[in-house]
C-alpha cells in the first residue's frame, strides 16, 4: 500500500479507498479512519515499514469501509479509538450493525461485518469544535446525511479529510450514490463551502486543492439531482418499494445474481424513494395492505 505525502504531516495510505493519517512524531500516526477488514495486513505493513504504529483513530463513521479495523488497532496497539456517540452505538452489537445493513438478515450482517464491533475509548462532541487525540488538535466538522453523526475532520495542516461527504470526481457517475438522507447529506455538502482548507482528502479516491471544491460540491449535488429525478420517473404507476427497485437495477444495469449486493442497491434505491416522498414527489398509499408508491399531483412539479 502506498503512503502518499499531502501536506506536511498529513498523509494518505492508498487502498482500496484512501485512509488518511497524521504523523504525531517519527514513531506514531493517528489514522482517519482504519478500512475495509481484507485491507489490514497491507495497511499495517505500510505503516510498520515506514516505522510508524496507529496511536489513535479518528473515526468518520461506521461503515465497514472505515471502521473496520478500528478494534484490531485498538487492541494489538493500544490505539485509541475516537467516535461520535451515534456511531459508536451502531458498532455495539450486531443487531445495532443491522440497523446499517437495513435488508440484511443479521446471520449475513454477523458473517460479513462482526469486525466492526468495537467499544470506542472517546467520544467525539455533537458540536463543531477542536478535538484533541493523542496531543494533536483536530477540527470536527458535523456532516450527517451519508451515515447518522458522519463528521469531516480538519488536521493541524488544514487538510480536511471529507470521508464520504463528498464525492471524488472519478466517482461521479455512481449509480445509486449511498446516502441515508438525501436531504441532509445536500446540506453537509452545502456546509463544506465554508471551509478554506488547503486541500481536501475524499476516501473514495480523490484529492482536490482549495480552488477545486466548490466545483466539485456542485457536481455531488447534481448527480444527486439527476439520480432523484431518474428514479422518480420510473414510477409511473403505483408501485410497490421492490417494483420500483427492480424498475432502477433495470435502468441502471445492476444486473447481479448475489442477493447480499442486491438487498444492498434496494437500500440505496429507498432511500432516493424516501427523499421523493418527503420532497412531495411521491406519495404512499396502501394496496391490499401493503405499501405503494404512486406519481404526486402535476401541482407539486412547480
Amino acid at each position: 500500500m502506498k503512503l502518499t505525502q499531502v501536506k506536511g504531516n498529513t498523509w494518505v495510505a492508498e487502498g482500496i479507498e484512501l485512509i488518511p493519517f497524521y504523523k504525531v512524531d517519527d514513531r506514531r500516526c493517528v489514522l482517519l479512519d482504519s478500512g475495509l477488514r481484507q485491507e489490514r495486513e497491507e495497511l499495517e505493513a505500510a505503516l510498520l515499514e515506514a516505522g510508524l504504529t496507529p496511536a489513535g483513530v479518528l473515526c468518520s463513521h461506521a461503515h465497514v469501509d472505515h471502521c473496520a479495523n478500528n478494534g484490531y488497532f485498538q487492541a494489538k496497539y493500544g490505539a485509541k479509538i475516537a467516535l461520535t456517540f451515534p456511531e459508536a452505538g451502531m458498532c455495539s452489537t450486531v443487531l445495532t450493525l443491522k440497523c446499517y445493513f437495513l435488508m440484511l438478515p443479521p446471520g449475513m450482517v454477523e458473517e460479513e461485518s462482526s469486525c466492526m464491533i468495537h467499544e470506542p475509548d472517546l467520544f467525539i462532541p455533537p458540536n463543531d469544535v477542536p478535538f484533541t487525540l493523542c496531543g494533536v488538535p483536530f477540527r470536527i466538522l458535523h456532516t450527517p446525511g451519508h451515515s447518522a453523526a458522519h463528521i469531516c475532520t480538519i488536521t493541524p495542516d488544514n487538510v480536511c479529510y471529507t470521508a464520504d461527504a463528498l464525492l471524488s470526481a472519478e466517482c461521479l457517475e455512481a449509480k445509486l450514490p449511498y446516502n441515508l438522507s438525501q436531504a441532509m447529506a445536500i446540506q453537509s455538502r452545502e456546509k463544506l463551502r465554508g471551509l478554506d482548507c488547503d486541500a481536501y482528502i475524499m476516501a473514495h479516491r480523490g484529492v482536490c486543492r482549495r480552488g477545486e471544491l466548490g466545483a466539485l460540491i456542485d457536481a455531488n449535488q447534481a448527480l444527486v439531482h439527476r439520480r432523484t429525478e431518474e428514479i422518480r420517473k420510473l414510477v409511473t404507476r403505483p408501485m410497490t418499494a421492490s417494483e420500483i427497485d427492480e424498475a432502477a437495477c433495470t435502468f441502471y444495469q445492476l444486473l447481479t445474481h448475489r442477493p447480499a449486493r442486491s438487498l444492498r442497491f434496494e437500500r440505496n434505491v429507498r432511500f432516493f424513494v424516501d427523499y421523493l416522498v418527503d420532497q412531495g414527489l411521491l406519495e404512499m398509499t396502501c394496496r391490499q395492505g401493503g405499501t405503494v408508491y404512486q406519481p404526486a399531483p402535476a401541482e407539486n412539479f412547480r
